[in-house]
């Protein structure tokens, strides 16, 4: 899910040589829609006729249907929407991208959202991310209709953002050269990098792993420059704080070191889903005093999340406090984002409220 990649120095990967730039594709290439599909397109979602929210149910439909794209999640390539056809394979930047150019095709308005920072829950993995995210939106009348393919978010900070097509690129350049690095391939995530960074020199993410790649390649003054150009649009990006924290440990800078750790601290330390990744390393390791702290300060800080709500319910449960289990139960699903998210929890309560009845039934006896 994670479709800003930050990605963070780990010391321990040997340094890569710089190699040759390699080409990137374009907005054209990237956003190309293969003829056959768009025929598809013209069959299926346009010649029907209807208003313009009957066109985007269809179009919806033949996206996600499974007589229609039955596309594959696949985080580990962001491809261009030819390749998403070709592959039936997309992580939510390439499936975001796809739906965007077939809803044009569609003569519908649509454009890529930012969604901001996100915490998701991979059923296949067991984990939950903190990451960025985007998804559709498509205007309707005077409304927009978000339309987002992953539904294992859990918490988002912000509300959707629409963006222009060129901050659209930024994404995908970005998470093709994190992609690159990644598989060793220098010169063509340095490419990718610069060409996110021609599309929006804002784009704080690509800064950083650029600082990455620099660092790699043996380039520490260049990759502290490309940090420092990152922080100066956030000074708050928390994944390039630590790497300049690495890069001057490894460095034995012992004073810029500090320095970037205090203010990685103070960020981490407001920042309501770092306190709820800690509270689940708390919990996960049994230590729920630690747990309850953390989930607390997580909710302190970002009130009106159901999921911090239901964390500290869980670690209330384990720790044997029944009724503040309880309570912070009913509080996660007065504030379920979805009837689906409240009749989990609904669900929950119920077992809960049996489990009291049968612990005070013991204790009578």
């Amino acid at each position: 899910m994670l479709q800003v990649w930050s990605l963070i120095v780990v010391l321990a990967l040997a340094p890569v040589p710089a190699t040759a730039a390699a080409a990137v594709p374009d907005a054209a290439q990237v956003m190309a829609v293969p003829g056959e599909l768009r025929e598809v397109v013209r069959q299926r979602v346009v010649a029907p006729g209807g208003s313009r929210s009957q066109r985007l149910e269809r179009l919806a439909d033949y996206v996600f249907g499974d007589d229609g794209l039955a596309l594959e999640y696949d985080n580990s390539t962001t491809r261009t929407v030819a390749e998403v056809y070709r592959d039936r394979k997309a992580n939510c930047l390439s499936f975001t991208l796809l739906f965007v150019a077939l809803a044009r095709e569609a003569g519908l308005e649509a454009q890529v959202q930012e969604v901001g920072e996100v915490l998701a829950w991979y059923q296949d993995e067991g984990v939950i991310y903190n990451a960025n995210h985007v998804n559709v939106g498509v205007r309707v009348g005077t409304q927009w209709q978000v339309v987002d393919v992953d539904t294992n978010i859990l918490a988002a900070r912000n509300r959707p953002r629409g963006i222009d097509d060129r901050r659209a690129m930024a994404h995908f350049h970005n998470n093709r050269g994190a992609e690159l690095l990644v598989e060793g391939d220098s010169g063509g995530a340095r490419a990718a990098l610069l060409a996110a960074l021609e599309d929006d020199p804002d784009f704080v993410a690509a800064w950083n792993n650029l600082g990455v790649l620099l660092l790699r390649e043996g380039d520490v003054r260049g990759a502290e420059h490309a940090y420092f150009s990152a922080l100066r649009r956030n000074h708050q990006h928390a994944a390039t704080l630590s790497n300049l924290v690495g890069l001057y440990r490894r460095n034995g800078d012992v004073r810029m070191q500090r320095r970037y750790e205090w203010r990685l601290d103070s960020v981490q330390n407001s920042d309501p889903f770092h306190q709820f990744m800690r509270a689940l390393e708390c919990e996960n390791n049994g230590d729920y005093d630690c747990a309850v702290a953390r989930y607390r300060r997580a909710i302190r800080l970002q009130d009106g999340e159901h999921t911090f709500h239901f964390g500290l319910a869980r670690v209330y449960f384990l720790s044997g406090d029944l009724p503040r289990a309880q309570r912070e139960l009913g509080r996660a699903y007065t504030l379920g984002g979805s009837e689906q998210v409240r009749s989990v929890y609904r669900q929950k309560l119920e077992n809960l409220r049996r489990w009291r009845q049968q612990a005070s039934s013991h204790l009578g006896h």
